[in-house]
C-alpha cells in the first residue's frame, strides 16, 4: 500500500472522504475537483484559493507553524469538530500543510483518536498506512498524548492544558 511522496492522499478508513495534503493540493482546483473536496483545514498562513468565500469551499485556518512549541493543541476540538461536522453531512475533507507531513498529521491523528478511541500511535499508524512519509514533531507528538490526557478537550481552563502551557512558556524565556 506504499503510497511514496504524493501531494494529496486519502486516510484509510475514510476512503475518498477524508484526505491529508500539502499546499499544492490545497492550490490545486485540479486535484480538489478531482476528489470533490468541500471541506479544507488549512494549517499554517500560506494563502490558498479557499481562502476567498467565493471559492464554495468551507474552510478552516489554524496559523499555526510546524515547531515543537507552537500550541496546535488548543486547535484540536475544533478541528475535530469541523471534520466531524464536513462527514456527517457528506463533505469531503482535506486537511492541509506546506509538506503534508506533521502539523495536517497531527489533526488527523487527533480526529482519529477521538473518533476510535485510539491513542496517539495508532492513530499515527493509520495515517502512516496511506501516507509513509508522515513526520509529526516531537512537540506535536506531546500534544496528541495531552489530547487524550485532556478527554479531547483541552482549554485555558484545563489543568493538563494549562500546566503544558506553563512549561512551554518557561522554555521559551530560557531561550
Amino acid at each position: 500500500m506504499a503510497s511514496g511522496w504524493k501531494a494529496i492522499n486519502t486516510i484509510s478508513g475514510y476512503e475518498g472522504r477524508l484526505f491529508i495534503g500539502t499546499i499544492d493540493a490545497a492550490k490545486s482546483s485540479r486535484t480538489l475537483t478531482e476528489r470533490r473536496i468541500t471541506h479544507i483545514v488549512s494549517l499554517g498562513t500560506e494563502p490558498i484559493p479557499a481562502d476567498n468565500p467565493a471559492s464554495g469551499y468551507r474552510h478552516l485556518r489554524i496559523p499555526v507553524e510546524d515547531v515543537d512549541y507552537a500550541d496546535l493543541l488548543i486547535h484540536l476540538p475544533a478541528a475535530c469538530r469541523f471534520i466531524s461536522d464536513a462527514l456527517a453531512n457528506n463533505g469531503v475533507v482535506l486537511v492541509h500543510c506546506v509538506q503534508g507531513l506533521s502539523r495536517s498529521a497531527t489533526v488527523i491523528a487527533a480526529f482519529l483518536m477521538q473518533q476510535k478511541r485510539i491513542n496517539a500511535t495508532a492513530a499515527m499508524e493509520e495515517i502512516r498506512k496511506t501516507r509513509e512519509q508522515m513526520w509529526i514533531n516531537p512537540g506535536f507528538q506531546e500534544q496528541l498524548v495531552l489530547f487524550e490526557l485532556c478527554r479531547y478537550s483541552p482549554s485555558p481552563s484545563e489543568g493538563i492544558y494549562v500546566n503544558w502551557r506553563q512549561r512551554v512558556e518557561r522554555t521559551l524565556q530560557r531561550r
